[in-house]
């Protein structure tokens, strides 16, 4: 039987503050055991029996004292805590410089000439949380049409407006006009269509978000995969994040849930290669919003959705649940954490109870990958693959 890789990244799901996160402003930070603590515990029986609770001490997820699933936890050695960032690393690009942040907004010459370039003058161009400034500025927005230019801790370039304003169709061009422009210095991860609805004082973000991504610098997983006669299948912002790059099929996603019904649906039907699902609300949703009930209760979600994907499983299958960044709702800021990401990976045909110990780098699993795929190595990275069977 064909073997595939089912990868679900479950984005911002951080474990625990890495050695350099006092330099990133993040220390104590601990996404998974901050919001069990404030919780008073997580329910998360399917995680718990792969062995999350073996990975660290988490409030209500004690070890297991014979884990279905194999763990550990994975340092990132780019510089960045940012999604572009940690997915990338997980390709196997490691980036030695972090992609450029603009804490003060970006400079006035580029917001100039990218006004002259869109036909529109903007409004923000300042650090802010994206459901904060649709509410403060929203309302200038829609009575003058400006769109609102805001960024965040992370090297992003994001673009509101109210789908009635500026329709959908100009905010993807405003935005594609922006990733052409951003470059050298400037070249951010990121650019985000951030579209809204509502009215004054109510103004909702919608789903139809999408991002402009930077073409990562080198090859990548996903293109090795390809390349050797398999699929690429991606589900939610996966597609986005590499550009499009080694991808076979996409489809977008509108949640958590969804993100895990789509996935079921390509391990119904994909035969071959890698399957790969970002769920975005864990971080867009709960995480950037201070929500920790809000987070506690999606992970509860997802892990209730684990037995559906369990039994999807083939003989041949290797499940890998993982994290690409932090994004501690417990912490002041709204902003990525820098941390550990958990690495649970599983499969009818591997061993049970093997801990991978701290991975040195997000690259490793790529390698793994690979290697289990049968592809060409990668540039990075070090294949834990000999230790699962």
């Amino acid at each position: 039987m064909p073997r595939r890789v089912i990868i679900i990244v479950l984005d911002s799901v951080g474990i625990g503050e890495m050695p350099d996160a006092e330099k990133y402003g993040d220390l104590g930070s601990n996404t998974l055991g901050n919001v069990a603590r404030q919780r008073g515990g997580l329910n998360l029986p399917h995680l718990q029996k792969l062995g999350l609770g073996n990975i660290n001490s988490i409030m209500g997820i004690p070890a297991a004292p014979a884990p279905e699933g194999n763990f550990g936890k994975m340092a990132e050695q780019s510089l960045g805590k940012d999604t572009t960032t940690g997915h990338w690393e997980m390709a196997g690009v490691i980036l030695e410089r972090a992609l450029p942040t603009f804490p003060q907004g970006f400079p006035n010459d580029f917001i100039n000439r990218y006004e002259r370039a869109i036909g529109r003058k903007v409004i923000g161009n300042e650090v802010a949380s994206g459901t904060e400034i649709i509410q403060r500025l929203g309302e200038e927005h829609v009575r003058t049409g400006k769109p609102v230019v805001y960024t965040s801790a992370d090297s992003v370039f994001q673009v509101a407006a109210h789908e009635e304003i500026i329709q959908l169709p100009e905010l993807m061009r405003i935005c594609q006009v922006a990733r052409t422009m951003l470059t050298g210095e400037l070249q951010v991860g990121r650019v985000i269509a951030r579209p809204f609805l509502g009215e004054v004082g109510r103004f909702y973000r919608t789903s139809n978000r999408h991002d402009f991504a930077l073409e990562p610098p080198q090859k990548i997983l996903l293109e090795y995969i390809m390349e050797h006669g398999l699929e690429v299948s991606t589900v939610g912002k996966i597609n986005d994040i590499y550009a499009g790059r080694g991808v076979t099929n996409f489809v977008p996603s509108k949640g958590n849930m969804e993100s895990v019904d789509k996935t079921l649906d390509y391990m119904a039907k994909v035969e071959t290669g890698l399957i790969m699902a970002n769920l975005v609300d864990f971080d867009m949703v709960y995480g950037h919003r201070n929500d920790v009930e809000g987070y506690a209760k999606a992970l509860e979600d997802f892990d209730v959705r684990l037995p559906e994907i369990y039994k999807a499983l083939r003989a041949e299958d290797m499940l890998i649940i993982t994290a690409d960044h932090g994004c501690d709702p417990t912490l002041p800021g709204t902003d990525h954490t820098r941390e550990y990401v958990p690495l649970l990976v599983c499969g009818p045909t591997l061993n049970k109870g093997v801990n991978l110990g701290v991975r040195s780098t997000f690259a490793d699993l790529g390698a793994t990958v690979a290697e289990y795929l049968s592809t060409e190595p990668l540039a990075n990275g070090e294949s834990f693959y000999a230790e699962l069977i």
